[in-house]
């Protein structure tokens, strides 16, 4: 909570998409939508590889967890943005406008952890996989999930602490949907730029870091796909990575947009965007990707939804 005793800001207010009385009730509708299929669609991948026996194997384990992660993800903005779709005065008390930062940023570092991970399932299935069954134990996988979670709730607790010490004595308009980083330091009444370096440094070491490996992961395993004497072999390994792969671009693109260097001076409509990007279009994708592009995937889900 803010201690500072210069604050009187308790609560602020979150702009979200402007428009008519209408047209929040058409955003409310779509984004509602869009929250029941993601929930929904990774909910049942879930429940796919956990009743599943022929998924109890580490690519669909961290699948599973992944698809979990997104629900929770998903959730972290779109329950509060709907909320906001309906209110009229569109306020958030300091404490809960804090959380929301604390789990939005948290459950998007624990992502770009799951996809470091899941790009070294697919590296050792691929480049070496006769070591594969013996490196990548069961063990081993729950081990790195619990890792990734831990890690992700770590990155950022000194930077929600640090926020959560600076003083706000007005204005109090968040011109977004979600309470973010650059708009709470554009709010503070008290310039704070170790909190802001902080935030930064660590944002762009984190991005950086996973995605120069999960890159350095994909050219290594290009190779060796592309050693593979026969066409159906290199299809099916293509196939086999093409979805994550299409998770990466998606995620990773938007978040270099947003969090590689400070965005204050861009378009707070480009901001929105972007973030929509990665909090939003990701988890509400990550289903069609997945199930789409996987035979073993389809036929658990299709044994789940009970399709003949």
């Amino acid at each position: 909570m803010n201690n500072s005793k210069t604050s009187t800001v308790t609560e602020f207010v979150l702009l979200g998409f402007p428009g008519c009385q209408e047209m929040q009730s058409f955003l409310f509708s779509v984004f509602f939508g869009v929250y029941v299929f993601a929930t929904m669609g990774n909910g049942t991948i879930v429940c796919a590889v956990s009743l599943d026996k022929r998924l109890h194997m580490p690519m669909y384990i961290l699948l599973g967890n992944f698809a979990f992660l997104e629900i929770w993800y998903i959730t972290s903005t779109v329950p509060s943005m709907l909320g906001n779709f309906l209110s009229k005065t569109k306020t958030v008390s300091f404490v809960d406008c804090l959380t929301q930062f604390y789990f939005f940023t948290s459950l998007g570092t624990t992502e770009t952890y799951f996809l470091c991970i899941m790009a070294y399932d697919r590296y050792l299935a691929i480049c070496r996989p006769l070591h594969y069954s013996t490196v990548m134990t069961t063990r081993l996988c729950y081990i790195l999930i619990s890792l990734c979670w831990l890690f992700g709730f770590i990155s950022y607790s000194v930077s929600a602490v640090q926020l959560s010490q600076l003083p706000f004595c007005g204005p109090n308009i968040i011109n977004h949907f979600v309470c973010d980083m650059d708009q709470l330091m554009a709010l503070s009444c008290a310039p704070a730029p170790f909190t802001e370096i902080t935030f930064y440094s660590l944002s762009t070491f984190i991005i950086v870091l996973t995605l120069l490996y999960i890159l350095g992961s994909y050219i290594l395993l290009l190779r060796a796909v592309l050693k593979v004497p026969s066409a159906t072999g290199r299809r099916k390994a293509f196939s086999t990575c093409g979805s994550h792969l299409t998770v990466v671009c998606l995620f990773f693109g938007a978040l270099l947009a947003m969090y590689v260097s400070p965005t204050a001076e861009n378009p707070a409509a480009m901001q929105k965007i972007m973030t929509l990007f990665y909090s939003v279009v990701t988890p509400f994708l990550n289903p069609l990707i997945y199930s789409l592009r996987n035979k073993e995937m389809k036929a658990a889900l299709k044994k789940v939804l009970r399709i003949e």
